[in-house]
């Protein structure tokens, strides 16, 4: 896609195509790429196109918890929970972004959120066991100690990059496989 067909909304004149952009992909693709910056600005343009899309609504989500802005990844968490309250990827990375700020009765209500929606499977069982043991943690019904240091350690070895979120099917709806990304 051309700096003109974006600019414009129209056709290069080489395709003589009016398709509209399909910024979600173009995102997605930014991201997976680390140009952060660059995929924030197709999804905000996704957004302005499907503002009740809550795959749009999630991925920015992720987008803003991965740089660093998790006041803006809680509050499109939320958004995509107010569109679609099973979105099982919505609930995981709200709750740990909610652990963060300390608020572990908003992180274990998501957790349960998170477990009674996603899809119990192979590819979600990683996610699943993890959100159980912080889960029992939170709540006092862990074997052990029950600080949350050792969740901290684990998910820094677990998932170094990534701020602990899932399901990298970031195209897959609520209906597509696994939990939905």
């Amino acid at each position: 896609m051309s700096w003109w067909h974006r600019l414009t909304g129209g056709t290069t004149g080489r395709d003589g195509s009016s398709r509209a952009p399909n910024y979600l992909s173009e995102a997605i693709d930014l991201e997976a790429r680390g140009d952060y910056a660059n995929a924030l600005t197709s999804y905000r343009l996704a957004l302005r196109q499907h503002p009740d899309d809550p795959r749009v609504l999630q991925n920015i989500a992720i987008a803003f918890s991965k740089t660093g802005q998790p006041e803006e990844a809680i509050r499109h968490y939320r958004r995509a929970l107010e569109v679609e309250p099973s979105l099982a990827g919505a609930h995981y990375g709200l709750a740990f972004l909610l652990l963060k700020r300390s608020d572990s009765a908003g992180c274990a209500a998501h957790l349960e959120a998170f477990l009674r929606t996603t899809r119990h499977d192979e590819e979600s069982a990683a996610f699943v066991a993890h959100a159980e043991r912080t889960l029992a943690a939170l709540t006092g019904e862990a074997p052990g100690p029950d600080d949350l240091h050792a969740h901290d350690a684990w998910r820094e070895s677990t998932h170094p990059d990534d701020d602990a979120q899932p399901f990298t099917d970031r195209n897959a709806g609520p209906a597509g496989p696994g939990p939905g990304r």
